[in-house]
């Protein structure tokens, strides 16, 4: 009887985590990494809120300097408000504006910023959505948009994740830039 209900109660865990977040258990982490790109080409299939909110929990997750977890997270679906941050924005993408304290004391907030943002990429990633994370559009957000976007008071926009199906029209692996090699990048002091 024991064997019998581990059992059940083993499938049942299994397949929840399947079922109801969505997740595909035969993707690693590894493999979300390694075959991971930025995408550059949404539809306008709409994020579910069910995928949206593990997205934020993982970004939650993130180690932070000190345990602070100084970060807010704004997160923005309307279409109109989108555009005015980065262009190009379809119907049913959404932009997760990560925010740390204007003060930079205690040092590191951006790095824990990038922390959060990264995990919600490779959280979206595993889910089989696109995200590409921005930097270049975050001077103009906190300069003329802080207040539309309502950013909480004391904060400033530090990196802005966009969120989408992949438009699978396009053949982004082929058209990708290529990566640097293995041996460009890593220095092996002996």
């Amino acid at each position: 009887m024991k064997t019998k209900t581990f059992s059940v109660l083993f499938i049942t865990l299994l397949f929840s985590g399947v079922v109801l977040n969505g997740q595909n258990s035969n993707k690693s982490v590894t493999d979300v990494i390694l075959n991971g790109y930025s995408v550059r080409m949404f539809s306008s299939e709409p994020v579910s809120d069910q995928d949206l909110d593990l997205i934020l929990k993982c970004g939650i997750k993130a180690p932070s300097s000190r345990n602070g977890q100084r970060w807010k997270f704004t997160v923005v679906r309307d279409t109109a408000l989108a555009n005015k941050a980065i262009g190009n924005i379809n119907p049913g993408n959404v932009l997760i504006f990560v925010s740390g304290p204007e003060s930079q004391e205690p040092a590191g907030i951006d790095f824990d910023c990038a922390l959060a943002t990264e995990n919600m990429n490779i959280a979206a990633q595993s889910l089989g959505l696109g995200a590409r994370i921005y930097g270049g559009p975050v001077r103009n957000v906190n300069s003329t948009m802080k207040q539309s976007l309502e950013i909480p008071e004391g904060y400033r926009v530090v990196t802005i994740l966009r969120v989408g199906h992949v438009d699978k029209s396009v053949d982004a692996v082929t058209a990708a830039s290529a990566r640097k090699s293995y041996e460009e990048i890593v220095n092996f002091k002996k």
